[in-house]
């Protein structure tokens, strides 16, 4: 069932168009992320599912329903912030329940659902703390309390990890995709961070300013990406991008082979190069690879038991199954 569309949706500030009129369509109980770099609109579209801005043009529907002119209070909608904006003097328990109580709930009601919303979120010995008492990870979780008792129609999400350090950045990444899990409930998530995408999503939708590059599952972004822009934004490393001689003996104008695509020798290959800088990260190691035949360093991705020095020479080989041709356009040839 399509919970959220957007129909020739689209947002102006003053003469600047920042999200051109496009169509979105979300189903029931999927975990859909918006990704792109900085300033592509991601966050804007976001507000403008939640009603927290205007929409210039076209129409957002929720369960059927024609929700443009309705206030963000009466969407259904709850919504995770980058910041927590807890209540500093409010007891973790208070916190969770202050939309209940904006929206005059009964007190016994209130706690059924703050004791159930502190138990799916492993917060039950914290309710009786104040914010200041908690990590960072434990403030996101009560903020993200406030939105499950709510017991919206979908959870919208602005970064909500931005401003954890990267242990808890990967814990809390688990802890939501196992919240989706439990609560089969609609979900869209808003980051600049692809592997937070890749990792979370059933559906990711990439923007570039304001305009959707491509929609599909992980898996289908990775493997066939429409333009160079996905092609280059999602994965990581990312993927090489190739012009020259090379690309026109694919009678393309860009070949595209990721750095898991590429074999390393020795003795003998497609390209000659010259190790630069090299990463050890345990189990991957990650090469800087000057070739004479391309303008840029390549990276190729080895086992992390790969040891290569610095300035040695080297030989390259793609494998031709997993090369992407682009035309000058910047779009993918089949």
């Amino acid at each position: 069932m399509k919970q959220i569309q957007l129909t020739q949706v689209s947002k102006r500030f003053g003469d600047v168009e920042v999200i051109p009129p496009l169509d979105l369509e979300i189903e029931d109980g999927e975990f859909v992320v918006f990704v792109g770099p900085s300033g592509c609109g991601k966050s804007t579209l976001l507000r403008l599912i939640a009603g927290l801005e205007d929409v210039t043009s076209g129409a957002v529907i929720i369960n059927g329903e024609d929700a443009t002119g309705i206030p963000p209070a009466r969407r259904s909608l709850a919504m995770v912030f980058q910041s927590y904006a807890l209540y500093p003097h409010m007891s973790v328990r208070k916190n969770i329940a202050f939309p209940l109580r904006m929206a005059g709930l009964d007190k016994a009601e209130q706690n059924r659902r703050v004791e159930d919303a502190a138990n799916v979120l492993n917060l039950t010995e914290y309710l009786d703390r104040r914010p200041g008492q908690l990590s960072g990870g434990q403030r996101q979780r009560v903020a993200i309390g406030r939105a499950i008792v709510r017991e919206p129609t979908a959870f919208l999400f602005d970064e909500p990890l931005s401003n954890l350090d990267a242990a808890l950045r990967v814990g809390m990444r688990l802890e939501i995709s196992e919240l989706h899990k439990r609560l089969a409930t609609t979900m869209i998530y808003v980051t600049h961070d692809q592997v937070e995408a890749m990792t979370m999503a059933d559906k990711i939708v990439v923007l570039q300013l304001g305009v959707i590059e491509q929609i599909g599952s992980p898996l289908e972004l990775y493997r066939n990406p429409q333009n160079i822009f996905v092609a280059g934004f999602i994965g990581s490393p990312r993927m090489n991008l190739l012009e020259g001689s090379e690309a026109a003996a694919h009678n393309a104008h860009t070949i595209g082979i990721r750095p898991e695509h590429i074999s390393i020798s020795t003795d003998k290959g497609d390209w000659e190069g010259v190790v630069g800088v090299t990463e050890h990260l345990g189990s991957d190691t990650f090469f800087h690879v000057s070739c004479p035949a391309f303008a840029n360093p390549l990276t190729v991705r080895a086992g992390g038991d790969v040891d290569l020095s610095y300035g040695t020479k080297i030989f390259l080989t793609p494998d031709k199954a997993h090369l992407h041709r682009f035309d000058d356009k910047g779009l993918r040839l089949t």
